[in-house]
């Protein structure tokens, strides 16, 4: 992979003994249930180029004499891997932290679906592992611009709307060009408190943006991509546009 994957203070991979709990299937021992997980308060995991990132991801889980700890893996694509072993704080619920560095951890084979699972252990020696309980995205961060022109216009003159869709690379830490992408134009009319689409244009091998439209009201211009599996979603900031 040729990073390491970083892993929070508390990560105990170190545990003399421990045998992965990936090297197991599901199963488990007595009442002992994982109900589910939260990663990063239900977002995707979005990140840069410079920043490292920290997140959260809590396993909900029961057992009647209460939880004692949880091991917790992450397994992602292009070699992803990452492990914490965390105390339980209540008697439902596992929190671990993880910090993933761009420039340390990361490479852009990596950006995609991540897979979460744990072993629990209960108060009572009870335990139940399922190595896939659900998936979180890791992103790579998205930088997009707007800027249209002439300002101010004519009214029913032609106005060119250009902008430039950018995403991260964990491989050179720059931002670059994302290719072919749709992106849609947004117009919010003066006095109006929403945007309403206008049109849907591909990006071009720079990532660069350009259309025209009719100049008709006084308003605010901008650009809006949905984002893929990979690469976050953004929105632009607005230019606003003084027809005369």
């Amino acid at each position: 992979m040729g990073k390491r994957i970083a892993l929070s203070v508390a990560a105990a991979l170190a545990v003399v003994g421990a045998i992965a709990p990936s090297a197991y299937a599901d199963g488990g021992s007595g009442d002992t249930e994982i109900l589910g997980i939260t990663v990063n308060n239900g977002s995707s995991v979005v990140i840069g180029t410079t920043y490292a990132k920290t997140f959260n991801v809590e396993i909900d889980a029961y057992d009647d004499s209460g939880l004692m700890s949880a091991d917790t893996d992450l397994d992602g694509p292009g070699y992803g891997y990452a492990s914490d072993k965390t105390i339980c704080e209540t008697d439902y619920t596992c929190t671990h932290s993880f910090t993933f560095d761009p420039r340390v951890d990361l490479d852009n084979s990596q950006a995609g679906t991540w897979y979460v699972g744990s072993w629990v252990d209960a108060i009572d020696g009870d335990y139940r592992w399922d190595e896939r309980i659900d998936s979180f995205r890791l992103k790579r961060a998205s930088t997009l611009t707007t800027n249209a022109s002439p300002e101010p216009v004519t009214k029913g003159k032609t106005l060119t709307v250009t902008g430039t869709l950018q995403r991260a690379s964990w491989d050179d830490y720059k931002y670059h060009g994302y290719t072919s992408q749709s992106v849609t134009l947004q117009f919010r009319k003066k006095g109006s408190s929403s945007y309403t689409n206008v049109k849907t244009v591909k990006t071009s091998s720079t990532g660069g943006l350009k259309t025209t439209v009719t100049a008709s009201a006084d308003g605010y211009w901008r650009w809006t991509f949905a984002g893929t599996t990979t690469t976050s979603a953004k929105t632009s900031d607005s230019d606003f546009v003084d027809v005369r």
